[in-house]
């Protein structure tokens, strides 16, 4: 064998997120001959994903958990050797609520994003007017839609359920995970599961009385522990990621200026270190910076790119003594609908959701601000933000004093928005970087936001480009 034969390849990874960390170890599971070189623009690894400590508050900057209904996550968690930290949420607060008409009430038990699974709960709520409950009921008669085009969440929502069920229950919800609008988000992109219900049963009550004989036969029900989180926090998960990968493979403070492709295939990457060859790369940037890297090479790609838009929000965080709360709640937080006209989107209530998040006479409570429909609050000073949670949570939960902790975390453009078309647009985008051998796109601008999904598609993206350049394997 040659030395050119023996020489290692070489990737370079973009982006030090969970997608870029998590598509690095897999070509150092698959591949561990191979020299990656992981490029992070910031100080720190792991992206949105951040567990800070401050005087026995265990405060998540973003995500504080992850689900196991899809086996991604976990079987990460389990090759990491981490699945034994790993914690479910409290059983006995499985409860959400939701703000109607100025205060908080269940949401029905059973009601699944945006299905009714069942009749009684959603009868005596008093989330719904009677003529919104007949208008529910009615579901079970509206014809299935003709159309095979994407849509948006509101348009399929309002045509099956009506127009209060959607502003009463689902807005709040499905808000509560996208910080998105819904008149522009796509239903085909994001709540796949509910338009296979109408094709392949009629409807939602149809494909819910389905969901549960089939559950009923495997004894499979909903299960709230499905959602869990490592004992000390999400940077669990990148800590160990990043502690697997070769020593000297991460560069901190490293923000890529530029990708392009050499005439003879290889590629090229430069910072303001200089540039470097590699044999392939794997681009897990946010979308508007994978454009801007790709615009001199292919300013077509760039462009699709670019049409990817993204929202955030702000995260005020909030440490209180127990005995500050004069009506407290037996859940693990609320959602708050746009037609109750508050300055908040949801409070999460971390120290309920999970052990060891604050001291055992206080509680952790996580206040979401802004979103895509109120862009301009998301950068409020930090005082007003303060003022803002603080007034919000004494009308709702009749929070007194001042805090112990108090903490705001912006994320201004970190949340991609699956606009209707969006399917189509990530199709376009994937045909085009399959042209240049090499090249793969990862990150939860595609096929999904959460931890599983930015694990399974920055996997994927490691185990296609190991066959592409027909990298040297072990069985794993």
């Amino acid at each position: 064998m040659d030395a050119a034969a023996a020489k290692p390849s070489r990737i370079a990874v973009i982006g030090g997120g969970i997608s870029g960390l998590a598509a690095a170890h897999r070509l150092h599971e698959l591949a561990p001959s191979t020299e990656i070189t992981l490029y992070e623009a910031s100080e720190r690894l792991g992206g949105v994903l951040e567990t800070q400590h401050h005087d026995g508050y265990l405060a998540e900057q973003s995500a504080d958990t992850f689900i196991t209904n899809v086996p991604w996550g976990l079987d990460l968690c389990r090759r990491l050797g981490i699945d034994g930290d790993l914690v479910p949420t409290n059983d006995a607060l499985r409860k959400a609520y939701v703000v109607s008409r100025g205060k908080l009430v269940d949401v029905p038990e059973g009601f699944l994003l945006m299905a009714p699974g069942k009749a009684w709960p959603i009868i005596t709520s008093p989330i719904l007017s009677p003529a919104g409950k007949l208008r529910l009921a009615w579901e079970y008669f509206v014809p299935q839609r003709k159309e095979t085009g994407d849509e948006s969440l509101k348009s399929f929502v309002v045509r099956r359920l009506g127009r209060e069920t959607y502003e009463r229950l689902v807005q709040p919800l499905i808000g509560g995970i996208y910080t998105a609008d819904p008149e522009k988000l796509s239903i085909a992109a994001t709540m796949k599961q509910f338009v296979e219900m109408e094709r392949q049963h009629g409807g939602l009550i149809r494909g819910m009385r389905k969901r549960q004989a089939d559950s009923a036969k495997t004894d499979s029900g909903a299960r709230y522990s499905m959602f869990v989180a490592p004992k000390e926090g999400m940077s669990t998960i990148i800590n160990a990621l990043a502690a697997r990968l070769p020593e000297g493979s991460i560069r901190l403070n490293s923000p890529v200026r530029s990708v392009e492709r050499l005439s003879e295939g290889a590629w090229q990457v430069t910072t303001a270190g200089g540039a470097d060859t590699f044999d392939g790369v794997i681009a897990a940037a946010p979308a508007p910076a994978a454009a801007r890297l790709f615009e001199a090479f292919d300013p077509t790609l760039a462009g699709e790119l670019g049409q990817i838009e993204y929202a955030g929000c702000a995260i005020v965080l909030l440490g209180v003594r127990r005995d500050q709360i004069a009506k407290p709640i037996a859940g693990f937080g609320f959602v708050v609908p746009e037609v109750e006209n508050r300055r908040i989107l949801a409070a999460s209530f971390a120290s309920y959701k999970f052990p060891g998040r604050s001291p055992d006479d206080s509680v952790l409570i996580r206040v979401f601000v802004g979103g895509a429909c109120h862009k301009e609050m998301n950068e409020l000073p930090e005082q007003e933000l303060r003022r803002i949670a603080l007034e919000e949570l004494a009308d709702l939960i009749g929070l007194s004093g001042e805090p112990q902790l108090f903490m705001v975390r912006r994320w201004s453009a970190q949340m991609p928005q699956y606009h209707v078309g969006h399917l189509e647009l990530v199709e376009r985008i994937e045909q085009l970087a399959a042209k240049h051998p090499g090249l793969q796109l990862t990150g939860n601008a595609y096929h999904g936001v959460g931890v599983p999904l930015c694990v399974r598609t920055s996997e994927q993206a490691a185990e296609r480009l190991v066959k592409q350049l027909h990298l040297s394997q072990v069985e794993r």
